[in-house]
């Protein structure tokens, strides 16, 4: 059975005409449950981490300031939301539905979380949008678990992980491969093991052959136990923060080929959700509802 991290906290509250679609976190899961592509008991309610699966990524003293928000004001408003006990009990339980999914990835071949894909997150701060890195965490957990020794992380999001880049400089354990809009944030790009910067209305044609190309290339060379798929959908044409000339189909293709891969080298992965900011929510509910459609459809 396909299972999925969900928890109510998800969805945030943010003050009136914030930029960020928090009410895609309620929508998604409603949307799913309504159409028939999962059933109650896909989900499950992630818990509040042990702290220590949290310190092996991110610096303590960052992460207590988090807890007790102490962050000086500078820090606190590269994150971009209202810093608040909430708001990093949420991030502590989004961190969690990720590790939890990663242990369910191992027995059924996939999980995934409604939220996640954090990757903005570096080991001693947060910006845009993100303040634990999620995937990073997860990577870790399952290395020091004895779980898995091989990891490659393949970021799709449009913008760079340059947080998870820069957790992962120096550990050869790790790879991490990122394709991004060139011109999108982060305006200093960090340097993963792998970076593809796409040019401006990127179609799905180009998109899909450079993917096509990468991909089991990588695979094939660094032999993962387990891959982290962040599956942004911030690549479609219509989004507000991409630059992509991607379509929903395209964005869909995408998630295939990449879920297809994983099943056929019969490698774990867990996907995390990433962004997405196309004006119309129901665009971006259904762009991210088809990452879940093809899981189920490829491997139940």
């Amino acid at each position: 059975m396909l299972k999925i991290a969900y928890h109510p906290i998800y969805k945030h509250p943010l003050p009136e005409g914030h930029r960020f679609p928090m009410e895609k976190y309620e929508l998604l899961p409603e949307q799913l449950l309504h159409e028939g592509t999962c059933k109650a008991t896909n989900f499950f309610e992630p818990q509040r981490p042990n702290d220590k699966h949290i310190v092996v990524v991110h610096e303590p003293e960052y992460y207590y300031d988090l807890l007790n928000i102490t962050l000086d004001q500078r820090a606190a408003r590269k994150i971009g939301f209202p810093l608040s006990e909430v708001l990093v009990e949420r991030e502590r339980l989004i961190t969690h539905g990720t590790i939890k999914a990663s242990t369910y990835a191992l027995e059924q071949g996939i999980a995934m979380n409604i939220a996640g894909g954090t990757h903005h997150a570096y080991t001693n701060r947060g910006e845009a949008f993100c303040m634990l890195n999620d995937q990073a965490i997860g990577a870790r957990y399952l290395q020091n678990s004895g779980l898995v020794k091989k990891v490659l992380i393949v970021d799709l999001d449009v913008h760079q992980g340059n947080g998870t880049a820069e957790i992962f400089q120096d550990d050869d354990s790790v790879f991490t491969f990122s394709m991004h809009g060139a011109s999108n944030y982060p305006f200093k790009k960090e340097k993963s093991d792998l970076d593809i910067a796409l040019e401006n209305g990127t179609d799905d044609k180009t998109y899909l052959n450079i993917l096509k190309d990468t991909l089991p290339r990588l695979i094939d060379e660094q032999q993962p136990d387990f891959i982290y798929y962040l599956c942004g959908v911030d690549v479609i044409s219509t989004d507000k923060l991409g630059k992509l000339g991607m379509t929903i189909e395209g964005c869909k293709a995408r998630d295939r080929f990449v879920l297809e891969q994983c099943r056929n080298n019969q490698i774990p992965v867990m996907c995390s959700m990433g962004g997405g900011y196309s004006p119309d929510i129901k665009t971006i509910v259904d762009a991210h509802a088809n990452t879940f459609r093809l899981a189920q459809d490829i491997f139940f």
